[in-house]
Parts: C-alpha cells; structure tokens; sequence
C-alpha cells in the first residue's frame, strides 16, 4: 500500500539525483491500514500519524463499568502529546457492551468525556476478526480479556506492557511504562 508508493518516490529521487527526504517508510505493516473514525466516515491510517511515535492502545465500550477510565486516557492524550505519544481508542462489541449505535458511543467518549484522542469506529479486538492492530497485538501479548485493556507499544511496534482494566490510566506502572517509550 503506502509502503510501495514511498518507494516509487525514493527510487525516483534517486534517480534523478536529487536528495531524499527522511521518511516514516519503517512503519510496521499492521498500523499501515485505513480505520474509519468512530462515527465518522474518516479514517485514519495510523503509519500517516504514528509513524516512529510510541502509542498507548485501548480497546473501549461506552457501557462497561471502566467507561469511566475515559477521562483519565485524555488527561494522558493531553499531557504526552507534546512528547509524541499517540493515544489510540478502538471501540469494541467483543465484550458487548458496546452501544446500540455509533452516534451513542461517540456521545459517551466526545461529549460525555471530552475525548480528543484518537477513536476508531467499533471493530472486534479478539480472535480470528480481530481488526489488523488487534491482531499484532494479540500475537506480540495477550489477547484483552476485558474492556479497556492498555498496551504500551514503543515507536517500532512493540508491545513493551501490558495493562489490565482495573489499572486506571493515572496508575505509577501505567505512567512509567509511558515514560520508558517516550
């Protein structure tokens, strides 16, 4: 995909003797795809806006007891994003308790919670459908048992920690795993 463009344009560069431009080309496969934005008819292609940047993944549901958690990720989002930490959401049904409907999820994370972070559109972070970064997640740590399970991914791609629902975002392990990939 992206990948094969930016080495067309490199290959050309060079070509014609003309200076290459640093590039974000070493994204890893699994971010490089188009994820629509929960109610949203946008997508986002995480390699375009995480590229080389640490990130703390998120599987949500707007109906879960740790819903709540949704404040203390964009007290996160707010204080790293200078640093270059990207917060991603992924709004999942696999544990159903997701809302009924996209319109109702967004009003819990954008209106309820102020959440500017991040949000893709509900898709399954568990098993053979999981969605491509879920997949990778999966294969590098353990699959979420639960929502709002956090992973620390450094700015190659690696999962480096893991973090069950009942850790909440403002916990000392949680901040610290942020700080070693920062």
């Amino acid at each position: 995909m992206m990948r094969w463009t930016v080495l067309k344009c490199v290959s050309v560069l060079l070509l014609l003797g003309l200076t290459v431009p640093a590039v974000a080309w070493d994204c890893p496969d699994f971010l490089d795809h188009e994820q629509r934005k929960l109610h949203s008819r946008d997508s986002v292609n995480l390699c375009e806006v995480a590229a080389g940047k640490p990130m703390l993944v998120v599987n949500t549901a707007s109906r879960c007891g740790y819903t709540g958690q949704f404040e203390g990720l964009e007290a996160l989002h707010q204080r790293y994003k200078d640093r270059g930490l990207m917060v991603v959401g992924f709004a999942s049904d696999d544990f159903r308790q997701e809302a009924d409907s996209e319109e109702e999820a967004a009003k819990v994370c954008f209106v309820n919670f102020g959440v500017s972070f991040t949000m893709i559109a509900p898709s399954a972070v568990t098993g053979e459908q999981a969605n491509p970064v879920f997949q990778e997640i999966n294969r590098q740590s353990q699959p979420p048992r639960w929502n709002f399970t956090k992973y620390v991914i450094d700015g190659d791609g690696k999962v480096t920690a893991r973090f069950p629902s009942q850790v909440r975002p403002e916990d000392a392990r949680l901040i610290q795993a942020l700080e070693s990939v920062l």
